[in-house]
């Protein structure tokens, strides 16, 4: 016979599983004639859900596992920041892995937390609802942080992706720029999928005649530097770039200056998300708010973890505009009509 499962388990105890999952995991809210019958189940089971990391007694190992897409850039240690800072403060330790594109991998990712902490903090942007339902322990308690629609009810936090890139370009507009091309992001990743939309939606509304022209990017700083090569080959105009987050936006900046372009009075150059290098290079971008976003998730799970809080229900935070020198107004720019 193999290994036993959590849905076993629930069988065997003749309740749901994620009743099996509240119960091992020392939520409140679960009758402890119920509770009693869940653990004597996986007893005679022999399913231990944190092997080595604590027993059935219920003991914590006051740890949080955190999968993202990447461990690199900017925009990533500024969440593992904020998630740190509140977990210290919670009395919890991090365990980060990175989860990539292939979903056997992103599987055995979140596998490979098991036994080792209390919970999971997942962003999973590029990952299809169904491969992360199938890939998250069900076992484990999640919070996932702007993951694509809804998964298996698990609580979420998202960015209003769209309303930041429909502001994004209402600002170039009132600038007085009319040829903004925008660099997009992976094509399978909800964010950039939401930032594409929300600057097609604004022009759509704004500036029905004007042109919109999509550059393909990939989030990073190379990504930004080939689409500036291909505005300076291009015949076609371009008096102002959007990209789809500030690491491409400041490869495109780079590459825009060493060609001896103006940022902005030849060319505006704008981001989104606002990492710390940001200001430094005064880019205007859609503030995020990274490191708060990331503490408030380890907030939600420990509340979670400790029966204090629902767990349930999306948080969608509203992304803030931050203009800088690269996209000062134009002379005699005027609101667009």
């Amino acid at each position: 016979m193999g290994e036993a499962t959590i849905r076993d388990v629930a069988r065997r105890a003749e309740v749901s599983v994620a009743s099996v999952s509240r119960a091992l995991n020392g939520l409140n809210n679960v009758r402890g004639e119920t509770r009693e019958r869940i653990v004597a189940a996986a007893k005679e089971l022999g399913y231990v859900p944190h092997a080595g990391a604590r027993s059935l007694s219920l003991a914590r190992a006051h740890a949080i596992g955190v999968v993202l897409p990447d461990l690199h850039g900017e925009f990533f240690s500024e969440c593992v920041r904020g998630m740190d800072r509140e977990a210290s403060r919670r009395g919890y330790v991090l365990l980060l892995s990175n989860m990539h594109d292939d979903s056997e991998q992103s599987a055995a990712a979140l596998r490979t937390m098991r036994g080792r902490v209390d919970g999971l903090l997942v962003m999973a942007p590029h990952i299809t609802p169904e491969s992360l339902e199938r890939a998250l322990p069900a076992a484990l308690p999640a919070v996932l942080i702007n993951a694509p629609g809804e998964v298996a009810a698990r609580p979420a936090l998202r960015l209003d992706n769209h309303a930041g890139a429909h502001a994004m370009v209402e600002h170039l507009l009132a600038g007085g720029y009319r040829h903004i091309v925008h660099i997009a992001g992976p094509e399978s990743n909800v964010d950039a999928q939401e930032r594409l939309q929300g600057y097609r939606d604004a022009l759509a509304a704004l500036a029905p005649d004007m042109p919109v022209r999509v550059i393909a990017g990939d989030f990073n700083e190379e990504a930004g530097e080939a689409a500036a090569r291909q505005i300076l080959a291009s015949h076609e105009p371009c008096d102002a770039v959007f990209a789809a987050n500030d690491m491409m936006a400041i490869g495109c900046l780079h590459t825009l200056r060493q060609a001896g372009k103006r940022v902005p009075e030849d060319i505006a150059v704008a981001g989104f998300d606002d990492v710390p290098l940001a200001r430094y290079l005064a880019l205007t971008t859609i503030e995020v708010r990274i490191a708060e976003i990331g503490a408030r998730a380890v907030s939600r799970l420990v509340d979670m973890l400790e029966g204090k809080g629902p767990g349930g229900g999306v948080e969608l935070y509203a992304p803030e505009l931050i203009a800088r020198a690269t996209t000062a107004a134009r002379t005699g720019a005027t609101a667009h009509g």
